[in-house]
């Protein structure tokens, strides 16, 4: 028995009803090159079938990129790692790999003073961890509790700790601004007990845990969450010169350079600040 024929308009009508755009654009390419080259139907179709597949997955990725909230620059590309020497390459590699710290929902905690760049390595993990198949949330502490909060005083915490287990790993951007006295950051525990062991965390935060007191509401409460981040944790300490202060000085002295280029008989200015004759 012969096999029905189709005509092109009906074949992209179908692919557009099976979802499959990538390829409607890409059959009659194809179709022409396997007419020309005598392609066995299985090379065709496995052609055709492999490039929808890279195309889900590409578009796959565009969406949790976006959905992470990630600024797209902050990638381990763009991070200075001679900046913070004490802070291994290697190691930081192996992470955003995902290997499996995730799987056992692992936490890492980046400490350091503002400015030496711990945002911006949290978010390179993370995008490296999107590009490896992972879901990522990118946010700010204080704004994650505010969220928390509103769906507990609707009675809605339960669930919307649910919707975050998508995520494979949140990363939670300065915790140490997360105060009790602005909002009941008891929510901000509730989230880490509930992700314990299951999903992971990344953590920033200005202040070592002898600081967090002025977190959680009370003392047992922060000895708790510290207990459980610490038990399956990779801890990075990046105890440098702020990057923003280092590039303003180096803005300031490159001003200084240029204005005694400019004007050699003028007095010089040196980048100590002290003038010489």
């Amino acid at each position: 028995m012969n096999a029905p024929a189709h005509d092109g308009g009906r074949l992209a009508l179908m692919l557009n009803e099976l979802r499959l755009p990538t390829i409607g654009r890409l059959w009659p390419e194809f179709a022409e090159r396997s007419d020309k080259e005598g392609w066995p139907a299985t090379r065709l179709l496995g052609a055709l079938l492999e490039h929808e597949l890279a195309e889900r997955a590409k578009r796959r990725i565009e969406r949790h990129r976006t959905e992470s909230q990630m600024d797209p620059t902050k990638t381990l590309a763009s991070f200075d790692f001679s900046a913070v020497p004490m802070v291994s390459k290697a190691h930081i590699t192996a992470l955003a790999t995902g290997e499996s710290w995730l799987e056992k929902g692992a936490t890492v905690l980046l400490f350091g003073p503002p400015g030496v760049g711990k945002s911006h390595l949290g978010s390179a993990i993370g995008h490296a961890l999107i590009d490896a198949g992972y879901r990522v949330l990118f946010t700010r502490t204080s704004e994650l509790v505010q969220k928390l909060q509103a769906a507990r005083q609707s009675l809605q915490l339960p669930s919307a700790l649910a919707r975050l287990d998508r995520f494979d790993l949140i990363i939670l951007d300065d915790l140490s601004y997360a105060r009790k006295d602005q909002a009941e950051t008891s929510v901000l525990f509730e989230l880490i007990a509930e992700r314990y062991e299951r999903k992971s965390l990344l953590i920033t935060a200005n202040q070592p845990f002898s600081g967090w007191n002025a977190v959680f509401p009370d003392p047992g409460m922060t000895v708790a969450a510290i207990d459980r981040l610490v038990h399956h944790s990779t801890i990075f300490e990046l105890n440098v010169e702020s990057y923003r202060r280092r590039k303003a000085g180096d803005k300031q002295n490159a001003r200084r350079r240029q204005l005694n280029d400019d004007n050699p008989f003028s007095t010089q200015l040196p980048e100590d600040g002290n003038v010489t004759q």
